[in-house]
């Protein structure tokens, strides 16, 4: 066989009509499409012994679902033969996109009561996180969520937030009340010497701006955290 037609796996164009994603996707929509010809969408080529539905489903495997895909960086998807920089540069980008649509639609008209309800709001945002991040939650008189702020942003092990940042925002905000949260990367969530000193710091100054901090809630998962809840709330623990 002439090397130049020694394919690992069938060219896109040797497919029939019927097994090609785009005139599947044209024909019957994207909902016909399964996950790796909705990959193949958007890779749209693979490489010379590979075809795009090869490339797409080594993705898949590797991931082992399209939620896997959403901790990947752009290093481990050019990691797979047929995606170079431009390809994985385009899926971190999707990636992206989808984590931001899924937290704004979690952003609308949310009633922050209870730290499940602020789990689940801030879970696209710390999916894959290796640093500490701070929100800040801005609440309006029915505790209805007017503005989600990222206060700070930290390294590995800390990050470092002041009163000062917290309340700048929900002040800023016109916030009647407010809830910290802070995620571990560790995924346990069992607050540290410096988180409590914050909280209480955090207390304080909401006493003398006049604006409620309702909780302040650390951020793990249920598989690292010895109670199994994968987060900890200071107003349950009594100190908010």
């Amino acid at each position: 066989m002439n090397a130049n037609h020694s394919y690992l796996t069938p060219r896109l164009s040797e497919l029939s009509v019927a097994e090609k994603p785009q005139e599947r996707l044209e024909k019957h929509g994207p909902k016909a499409l399964s996950d790796t010809e909705l990959l193949a969408m958007i890779l749209r080529s693979g490489s010379k012994g590979r075809n795009v539905l090869s490339v797409a489903s080594q993705l898949l495997k590797d991931a082992g679902s399209l939620a896997g895909l959403v901790n990947w960086n752009e290093s481990e998807f050019a990691n797979i033969k047929g995606i170079g920089r431009v390809k994985s540069l385009q899926l971190v980008t999707v990636v992206e996109i989808c984590r931001r649509v899924l937290a704004n639609r979690r952003e609308v008209e949310i009633a922050v009561e209870e730290p499940q309800a602020v789990q689940n709001l801030l879970e696209s945002h710390t999916m894959g996180l290796e640093v500490e991040k701070f929100w800040t939650l801005c609440l309006n008189r029915k505790n209805r969520l007017i503005r989600l702020c990222e206060t700070t942003s930290g390294t590995a092990s800390h990050s470092l937030v002041h009163p000062r940042e917290v309340f700048r925002d929900a002040i800023r905000f016109g916030a009647c009340a407010i809830v910290c949260a802070h995620n571990h990367p560790s995924g346990d969530p069992t607050p540290s010497a410096a988180d409590v000193k914050v909280t209480r710091q955090l207390r304080e100054a909401a006493k003398i701006v006049s604006i409620d901090l309702l909780d302040h809630i650390i951020l793990g998962k249920k598989p690292n955290d010895p109670r199994n809840r994968g987060y900890y709330s200071f107003q349950e623990a009594g100190m908010v």
